[in-house]
């Protein structure tokens, strides 16, 4: 199939042939589901952690005798019922991340690639770079490409494209090699050079 492409000046450049596989697949809603909950699970640190009773540091010792005190019986003053004790269910690191296959995550991103391409939301230009890393030259350079929230995929990285973008929070930049399932998803529009789009084949084939 062909898609057309045009210039960073928003004029028409032709068009580009790609591949069926990539650019004309069937919808797979709970396939790009699973994918993007595994992808955002995998993100979660799992850091958080408490101490329980034997954690805690001190408390080797009874506090006082078992009996003739007067007081309820205690073997440690890090007991959970007292202040500076261990947590009862305390709170401990975990992995979060999910088992995703190759093959299931490839087709993934071929559906998303897709149904971009179908909803008009996928831009293909001839070529995406910038003379220098000026954030008002992209701004300029997106108004013109009539896109207000945009996700920038380059062939390779691209510090100058890099540096424009990041003070734009609407604006995401990434290369080929980085593209994830929630950032195509995340933006309203996605922008590809015909160097990327022939990349992006060559990885998801």
């Amino acid at each position: 199939m062909e898609l057309p492409t045009s210039k960073l000046n928003g004029e028409s450049a032709g068009g580009v042939t790609v591949a069926d596989r990539l650019f004309d697949v069937p919808f797979n809603e709970a396939l790009v589901h699973q994918v993007v909950v595994a992808y955002q699970a995998g993100a979660r640190a799992g850091t958080r952690a408490q101490k329980n009773r034997s954690a805690v540091r001190g408390g080797g010792v009874k506090p006082w005798r078992q009996k003739g005190t007067g007081r309820a019986r205690a073997g440690t003053i890090r007991s959970p019922i007292w202040r500076g004790g261990g947590r009862t269910f305390p709170a401990t690191t975990c992995d979060f991340s999910q088992k995703v296959n190759r093959k299931m995550y490839r087709a993934a991103m071929r559906t998303i690639i897709s149904e971009l391409a179908r909803r008009e939301r996928l831009l293909i230009v001839d070529e995406l770079s910038l003379a220098t890393p000026k954030t008002q030259l992209l701004v300029s350079t997106l108004q013109s490409l009539n896109c207000p929230d945009v996700l920038l995929v380059s062939e390779k990285f691209d510090d100058v494209l890099d540096m424009a973008a990041r003070n734009l929070p609407w604006v995401s930049y990434c290369s080929v090699d980085e593209i994830d399932p929630v950032g195509l998803i995340r933006h309203k529009s996605v922008v590809m050079s015909v160097a990327a789009v022939k990349k992006v084949e060559e990885l998801l084939q």
